[in-house]
């Protein structure tokens, strides 16, 4: 388990349950609202056909395509001095036209980021996105050949293949033991994990289950001279550390398919919500961009459309940040899942995963059943139980997760979802637990429930509980999903799984 404990002082009345609130039938349910912005950005990027600024191109760009509740969007982020937003053509109907990114934010005022970011909503019906070469001002851009990827889905179908990646990167710690980070192929194999996904599952979606920030102190890395701008303690949460452990590493991957994204612990807060890794994400990766560097504890749900599939995005990176099973925070996060809820019931012909960091029912280690598991997060699950339907809507079909790192599926042939935790993807693996004494352990509350089946990727059992690099992929099955887990050259170990098509009996098939 990775995890930092946030210098939060929580007011005592966050820290009690919220009572039940009725969904009305029919009601429409609130929006759930991207947390501010901060300042507007500043001013419109110039339109096509603008003269660029005098000078020879400078400083190096990344961009990727990303589902949000906003939409899909396409991200530019650029080192370059002239602080335009390139251009983007693509295909809409009979039409290819040009589409100005226009300018979130731009350098400072710290050294931390020293970037212009950019983005465009794009419709989801449009195609063959590129960006126009004369429109960029830096030297270098990634994906080399311009061209974003887009959903291959429309409204009325749903992504035919979802790689799910998490906990990938490079752990390097203040103290204490360092990841083999120049090791891509077993000391910290994300880049060969993404590559196998790009090139072996080639995926119609991406989504990761949060942690992407592990270089807590640079100056400890063995692959310093492949990250020039990311060696120092001073650099850590920069922009250079983010292309370091995550956007490097993932090129491939980012370059074939867009990503969902959910917030890990590690991208935490500082004590001034300022800065910091927390405000690395919010600049860069949240759901809705920030131009003044803030960080937010606890961030609105984010529902993110992927066609007739909603990915219900909640931030756990501060649920029970010692991971001591406190439950304080429970009336915050049920009011959060009551959200999710109100708007899983508006729309119950689709199919709704709740991705959110920190597991709602993972078992960790464990004994001889009924009652001797440790399973986490349980402030999550006990907020669960406080909404008003005391448990997830019928149309949640999975809870994906990460944080601890390994993978294993966990089901109870109930209306409970199968929890899914994917946290295998490149940091330091952890030990997992005998699946033969996870089934019957009683998990979760009013009531507690007995899993009926544990699949847990470990070296050995029961000899060796050392979890398994990989990621796992889900495929559309006609109208089922198919889940399968992967290793690092993209093979799948272990057995395939089919999630049933009932809401009162929900498990995976696994043969």
């Amino acid at each position: 388990m990775r995890y930092r404990i946030a210098a939060l002082v929580m007011a005592s009345a966050l820290a009690t349950a919220i009572p039940a609130i009725a969904v009305p039938a029919g009601a429409t349910p609130p929006r759930i609202a991207p947390d501010s912005a901060g300042p507007k950005p500043p001013g419109p990027t110039p339109p096509p056909g603008t003269t660029p600024p005098p000078g020879a191109p400078n400083g190096e760009a990344w961009a990727w395509t990303q589902l949000t509740s906003n939409g899909t969007q396409i991200r530019y982020v650029s080192t370059d001095t002239s602080q335009t937003c390139p251009v983007v053509r693509y295909t809409l109907g009979v039409n290819r036209n040009p589409h100005s990114l226009h300018r979130v934010s731009t350098p400072g005022p710290s050294s931390q980021f020293p970037t212009t970011v950019c983005e465009l909503r794009v419709p989801l019906t449009a195609s063959n996105a590129v960006l126009e070469q004369t429109t960029i001002q830096a030297a270098r851009v990634h994906p080399a050949n311009r061209e974003l990827p887009l959903p291959k889905w429309s409204s009325n179908t749903r992504p035919s293949k979802i790689a799910v990646i998490g906990d990938a990167g490079c752990e390097v710690p203040t103290t204490g033991p360092v990841q083999n980070c120049a090791n891509h192929q077993t000391g910290w194999p994300f880049q060969r994990i993404a590559d196998s996904a790009a090139n072996v599952t080639k995926p119609d979606l991406v989504i990761h289950t949060g942690d992407y920030l592990y270089r807590e102190d640079p100056s400890r890395e063995n692959d310093k001279a492949a990250n020039p701008g990311c060696t120092t303690l001073a650099d850590r949460a920069s922009w250079d550390c983010v292309i370091a452990d995550f956007f490097r590493p993932a090129e491939a991957l980012l370059a074939v398919a867009p990503v969902a994204l959910t917030r890990g612990n590690h991208e935490d807060c500082n004590t001034a919500h300022q800065g910091g890794a927390g405000g690395a994400w919010f600049r860069y990766l949240a759901d809705d961009l920030r131009s003044n560097g803030s960080c937010s504890v606890y961030p609105a749900p984010s529902l993110i459309p992927a066609g007739t599939l909603t990915l219900a995005s909640v931030d756990s990176s501060f649920a029970d940040p010692s991971d001591n099973g406190s439950t304080a925070q429970r009336g915050i996060y049920a009011r959060q899942f009551q959200a999710v809820n109100q708007a899983a019931l508006q729309s119950p012909a689709n199919d709704f995963f709740v991705v959110t960091h920190k597991p709602l029912w993972m078992v960790k280690a464990s004994g001889n059943p009924p009652n001797s598991a440790e399973w986490l997060t349980r402030v999550l699950d006990a907020a669960v139980a406080d909404t008003s339907l005391h448990r997830l809507a019928d149309n949640v079909r999975l809870v994906l997760s990460g944080h601890i790192h390994l993978y294993q599926m966990l089901d109870f042939n109930s209306p409970r979802p199968p929890q899914l935790t994917v946290g295998s993807s490149g940091g330091t693996l952890d030990n997992g637990p005998d699946d033969t004494k996870v089934v019957g352990q009683l998990i979760g509350t009013q009531p507690p429930q007995a899993v009926t089946q544990s699949i847990t990727q470990e070296q050995n059992p029961p000899q060796n509980l050392a979890g398994v690099f990989g990621y796992a992929v889900l495929n559309d099955s006609g109208g089922t999903w198919d889940l399968t887990f992967h290793d690092t050259a993209g093979a799948v170990r272990g057995k395939t799984c089919a999630l049933s098509a009932s809401k009162t009996n929900k498990s995976f098939a696994c043969h």
